[in-house]
């Protein structure tokens, strides 16, 4: 009796850049459709149960009429399930006369599912299979089969040699999913129960993150948490300094004390320096009596200082003291004060630049960096967009008190290939957006995603082979992949050899071959 099949998730394939490179090459030399199946035989990652993309017109007709596609689907079931799972063929007919090609995905002997690929014809067979196919027509569809016999006669026909290819060509496919599988299943246990320590100990509330960049985060943020220590929170506008410095404060001894915020750049130096510091009765013409400043409201709890790199040098030379002392004057006030602040700062800005420049003191910039917490951009934790898309499908359930709406695959996929310049702000609004413009609908569909997130980026390697020798469009393909590992997991080259299944050393000698160096790529990002 066979196995009950492990759970795979099929989604995470769907993302995998191989996979849709392969789709796109395959579509484009042989017109030929690829899905998965799981374990049972059933299509998986399939936009509404459908088939992804027909690639020709007949296949397109037949699964988007009802009775076409429960047959589309029982082809794929009995071949993957039935054939490849017990006996491992490859090669096939499906219902209407195309030919089929499946090969096995299996971690450790178990049988997990399958990648199948289908509508196209064999050059040996390719006359048998046109007229099989126009009877399966004839007698499907009486009306329509007269208006798709133009189509027969273009549709692909591979030769043995073309499934020779096809067949390597799905086997990159699988060695990149077998290899994905096996790494999530030996690090998840691990992942769960780091997460779980982590999360047990430090409730970082509304921060979302799983991916590599908000695990370190988060440890460091463990860490110093519970510190005197000031700290500097950098990264870009949108990136949730302010939740940051909230976890710090929450998290720490001062926790039942204040947490103040007061954004530097917001306010003049006059008024910035009545609100930090207070003033008292007289000091000017509305002082009709003495006001307490942050930092004595902060007493004994946490000031936040956001976008610290907008204040002036006057004003930075009063922070300066008060965080070496402790002590500050109010505005037109003759007697210190002393109070007992913890400070974390944010800036956007490049204090280290600003320092060279003299627009920026250097003695605050130190006493201020003891400790630098770095937010990553959207961009660097792509892995955290799923989550973080939950995340704010239940906040608009909650605050508008409706049912919680869900995206749609292809919806996702266009959030991920964005770049988020304005980061996790610019994407809670764009779910906002999409809430309100799918009305009444619970599932919202890609058609509703702004303009921009459907743009195309420029890319390092733009376009990909379709014509020409094999081996050229593979190392393409290779030499792409490695790149685009390496910038995601920050050249970390131990990583990107565990991720894409291949030595260390071996990945050594393909960046020595491809020409690629981190430095070169850190020059260009700083050009």
């Amino acid at each position: 009796m066979a196995e009950t099949p492990q759970t795979m998730n099929y989604e995470e394939f769907e993302r995998l850049h191989v996979v849709r490179r392969l789709r796109q090459i395959v579509g484009n030399w042989w017109k030929v459709q690829l899905n998965f199946t799981d374990g049972r035989g059933f299509l998986r990652g399939v936009p509404q149960g459908r088939f992804f993309n027909p690639t020709n017109k007949v296949c397109a007709f037949i699964t988007e009429n009802d009775g076409g596609f429960k047959d589309c689907v029982g082809t794929a079931r009995n071949t993957t399930f039935e054939n490849v799972n017990t006996q491992g063929s490859r090669l096939g007919t499906c219902h209407a006369g195309f030919s089929t090609l499946a090969l096995p995905l299996r971690i450790e002997g178990r049988y997990l599912g399958a990648i199948f690929a289908d509508g196209f014809l064999l050059s040996a067979t390719a006359e048998e299979q046109k007229e099989r196919l126009r009877k399966y027509l004839s007698h499907k569809f009486p009306e329509d089969a007269a208006g798709l016999e133009e189509h027969i006669e273009g549709l692909p026909v591979l030769s043995e040699k073309d499934v020779e290819y096809l067949t390597e060509l799905l086997e990159v496919v699988i060695e990149e999913v077998v290899t994905l599988r096996k790494s999530l299943s030996d690090s998840d246990e691990r992942l769960q129960a780091m997460s779980k320590e982590l999360f047990d100990k430090w409730d970082f509330g509304k921060m979302v993150g799983k991916s590599t960049a908000m695990m370190a985060l988060f440890k460091l943020l463990g860490r110093v948490a519970d510190s005197e220590a000031t700290i500097l929170v950098t990264g870009e506008n949108g990136t949730g300094k302010e939740g940051i410095a909230r976890a710090i404060h929450y998290n720490s001894k001062r926790k039942k004390n204040a947490f103040v915020i007061q954004n530097c750049g917001a306010l003049n130096d006059n008024l910035l320096e009545t609100e930090l510091f207070g003033h008292v009765k007289g000091a000017f013409t509305s002082a009709v009596k003495d006001k307490k400043g942050l930092f004595e409201l902060a007493d004994r709890g946490t000031l936040f200082l956001d976008e610290i790199g907008d204040t002036s040098p006057a004003m930075q030379v009063k922070l300066l003291r008060v965080l070496q002392e402790g002590t500050f004057i109010p505005v037109g006030g003759t007697d210190q004060k002393k109070v007992d602040v913890r400070i974390v700062a944010a800036t956007n800005k490049n204090l280290e630049q600003m320092v060279r420049d003299g627009s920026f003191r250097e003695d605050l910039y130190y006493r201020l960096n003891v400790i630098n917490i770095k937010v990553p951009p959207l961009r660097d934790r792509k892995d955290d967009i799923p989550l973080l898309v939950s995340t704010f499908l239940d906040d608009f359930s909650k605050n508008t008190g409706t049912p919680k709406k869900r995206v749609t695959r292809e919806c996702l996929e266009k959030m991920e290939r964005h770049e988020w310049p304005g980061n996790v702000r610019e994407l809670q609004n764009e779910v906002e957006r999409l809430c309100v413009l799918a009305g009444d609908q619970v599932e919202i569909t890609a058609e509703y995603v702004s303009e921009r997130l459907g743009a195309k980026k420029e890319e390092k390697f733009p376009g990909l082979r379709v014509e020409g020798k094999l081996k050229d469009a593979i190392e393409e393909l290779e030499r792409r992949m490695i790149y685009d590992c390496l910038i995601r997991e920050s050249w970390n080259k131990s990583r990107v050899a565990k991720l894409l299944g291949i030595s260390r050393a071996g990945l050594i000698m393909k960046c020595e071959k491809f020409g690629f160096d981190k430095n070169d790529d850190y020059k260009r990002e700083a050009g």
